[in-house]
């Protein structure tokens, strides 16, 4: 099923667990042996208005509320005076920036191209052009051999503009039609445009402000959509749109607030699916693709705690399901089937391994499992049951599904990569059971055999053993004296993979250590590692970041005064939390879009997506949920203390974490820390929750964030 969820992903388990454990209670101040890279330089002070905020009997009061006033003259002027010390604190490390840039750059194939995939008479790619910053959509008509047809150049649409962003770029059933949204601010609001692939022209006639997901009906004139809500950004009604008439109609509203829509379409073409999701419950609506003016039906109402996915398999419809099943499974029932007590299954839950994906076509089932913290492949005959193992050369991967549009099909595409192995696109051919490669990603200037990956163990403060993989240069010594940089994420069931990081080859050169901490939250250990790590487990996902830290030291990985964390997001939370508990581990801290204002975001229902993720954190208008939000929110737990060095990123548009959450939080942080250590921020005032647009934009901003991590590990360049 090809669809696009409003929810990050979904999951219930039923998990049984005690009040999570406290990290380790060492104290230490922070290393001093390397001196601060960067000049004393007067830092802005913010202005202070004490907001008083009540509940349950608890009173916070916070200096820096006002900075949410969007757009008013003090905020710009706050933005900007951070932005002018940022520029003056860096100046002398501009060369480090640009030479990493620099080496960056050279490991981007500048005229590359995706791998080729079918639909129908068609093969469609992707391919960029020396110097440009943006895609080129083509697609070649019969076989590779013919002659290429541009149908969308996404630098033509961003000649001009500060931002460009383009979600779905969907061809109409017949091929004829092109329809593509795109994004000129950072907010995630997209305008749909349809170009008549026969003539090149597009439309003047456009949907605005849309969530970017579509989905073609087969009369290749009907599209539906998703609309979110302007201010909380949840994807709320979906509609029906007539391309010939240019008119749409609202075909549903979704009411309940911790819920929002999605769409999808069956491999086999012939259903339309529109899914009602949250944290711990799915609702899925099918239509016939043939009769777009139809109505939806419901297969199954929503439940508590039941997340569902829907399918075709041309005898019925195929469902992975957690009912009864904490690790999933898959289901089979007939197209009128409204009773659970109906269906058959077709794959077993297994206990140890977590289904997490199901590629359908004519003959075969393709199942994605994550056992032992890494995902597998597994190939099943839809007659006789016969399975088979797709084999990975790596001990830390990351394999997904590739672009596959074809029912009826012999082989099926995917992509593996490792910490140590570029992205590669392999056919995997059903009938010899053999893997082809299509296509290895090509990075210049780099030679995987130059480097090593590794797989290890740290015992969290309870008990609990959590995955780290760890890569290097060959001739590593494990003599702590390395400086290491330590990435982690732990939030929304998201498995935070080993996949090959191009950028960070400039960090193993200089004698860096790279970590991924797969610490709970996740979904590498399977369901449970995800329960573990949110609502009143949260701190679980903290302790255990501190705890992977401490391992990495003591198992000489790392020199003591070397260390280095980063994350973003949700992963911003974590950096800001663990700084609250172990400030001593770490010299410096890189956080970009960080979410570290839990607690006043999260009683702010306005603001975006709020109210929806209380399955996530927590509802702190619930009075056992608002004191242990407090208890690890970032920006309510700082105290003065000897805070590591901090590079905080951030955009203005970010429709996901607000700006002014780093923007309180830098001017508490700055105010409260005793280290003396520097404290940087910088908002890009053009761009959203995924910094900048275009390939090389983005490679600046790490340019950055890796400048700072080698100028505070002393390393001379």
């Amino acid at each position: 099923m090809k669809k696009i969820f409003y929810i990050l992903i979904s999951i219930i388990v039923a998990v049984s667990l005690t009040h999570c454990s406290t990290p380790s209670s060492k104290k230490s101040e922070m290393p001093e042996k390397i001196p601060s890279p960067y000049p004393s330089l007067p830092a802005p002070q913010a202005l202070k208005k004490n907001h008083v905020m009540k509940l349950h009997g608890d009173e916070r009061v916070d200096p820096y509320y006002w900075m949410k006033e969007r757009d008013s003259k003090p905020v710009i002027a706050a933005l900007n005076a951070e932005n002018s010390y940022y520029e003056a604190m860096t100046k002398d490390w501009k060369p480090l920036n640009e030479k990493l840039f620099g080496e960056m750059k050279a490991r981007v194939k500048e005229d590359d191209s995706t791998a080729p995939y079918r639909r129908d008479h068609f093969w469609y790619y992707v391919r960029y052009e020396k110097g440009q910053e943006y895609p080129i959509y083509c697609r070649k008509k019969g076989k590779l051999t013919a002659k290429e047809e541009i149908i969308l150049d996404v630098n033509k649409l961003a000649k001009g503009k500060k931002y460009t962003s383009v979600a779905a770029v969907e061809p109409s059933p017949d091929h004829n039609w092109l329809a593509f949204a795109v994004d000129h601010v950072g907010r995630r609001f997209y305008d749909i445009h349809f170009k008549n692939l026969k003539t090149g022209r597009t439309s003047t006639k456009k949907i605005s402000k849309t969530a970017g997901d579509l989905v073609w009906a087969n009369d290749n004139q009907t599209v539906f959509y998703i609309k979110q809500n302007p201010e909380t950004l949840r994807s709320e009604k979906a509609y029906r749109y007539d391309l010939k008439t240019a008119k749409s109609k609202n075909i549903l509203t979704e009411k309940d607030e911790i819920f929002g829509l999605g769409l999808g379409k069956s491999l086999t073409g012939k259903f339309i699916f529109l899914s009602s999701g949250s944290f711990n419950s799915t609702e899925v609506r099918y239509l016939d693709a043939s009769n777009p003016t139809g109505e939806f039906q419901i297969f199954l109402p929503r439940e508590d705690k039941h997340e569902y996915e829907l399918d075709d398999g041309g005898d019925g419809f195929y469902i992975s399901t957690n009912w009864k099943a904490e690790n999933f499974r898959y289901m089979k029932a007939a197209y009128n089937s409204r009773d659970k007590a109906e269906w058959t299954e077709v794959i077993p839950e297994k206990k140890d391994a977590l289904l997490e994906g199901v590629l359908l076509t004519q003959n075969k089932i393709v199942a994605r499992e994550r056992t032992g913290g890494v995902a597998q492949l597994r190939v099943i005959d839809r007659k006789s049951g016969k399975a088979d193992l797709v084999k990975f050369p790596d001990p830390a991967y990351i394999v997904n599904f590739g672009p596959n549009e074809n029912y009826e099909t012999e082989d099926f595409r995917y992509s593996y990569t490792s910490l140590v192995r570029p992205t590669s696109s392999y056919d995997y051919n059903f009938a010899t059971a053999e893997s082809t490669l299509v296509k290895q990603q090509e990075v210049p200037t780099y030679d995987a055999n130059n480097y090593v990956s590794e797989k290890i163990w740290s015992r969290a403060a309870d008990g609990t053993k959590i995955p780290i993989s760890l890569v290097y240069k060959k001739g590593f010594k494990k003599d702590g004296k390395n400086p290491i940089l330590i990435y982690g994420y732990g939030s929304y069931g998201y498995s935070m993979d080993a996949s090959f990081r191009a950028s960070i080859v400039s960090l193993l050169d200089r004698g860096f250590v790279y970590a991924i901490a797969h610490i709970r939250g996740g979904s590498e250990m399977g369901r449970f590692w995800y329960e573990q790590g949110r609502m009143n487990f949260k701190k679980n996902t903290f302790s255990d970041f501190v705890s992977c830290t401490e391992t990495l030291i003591s198992e000489k990985y790392a020199s003591p005064d070397k260390v280095f964390a980063m994350g973003g997001s949700a992963g911003g939370l974590l950096m800001g939390a663990i700084t609250n508990l172990r400030p001593d581990l770490y010299r410096g801290i890189v956080s970009v879009v960080p979410f570290v204002d839990v607690l006043t975001t999260m009683l702010d229902p306005d603001i975006p997506l709020t109210t929806g993720e209380y399955q996530q954190w927590g509802n702190p208008n619930e009075k056992d949920s608002y004191f242990y939000m407090k208890s690890y929110s970032p920006y309510d737990q700082l105290q003065k203390k000897p805070y590591p060095a901090l590079l905080m990123m951030t955009g203005y548009h970010d429709s996901q974490v607000q700006y002014w959450e780093p923007a309180k939080y830098i001017a508490r942080y700055r105010e409260l820390s005793t280290s003396g250590q520097p404290v940087l921020f910088r908002t890009d005032m053009n761009a959203g929750h995924s910094g900048a647009s275009g390939r090389f934009q983005a490679l600046k901003d790490l340019s950055e964030q890796y400048g700072f991590v080698i100028a505070m590990a002393g390393i001379k360049d």
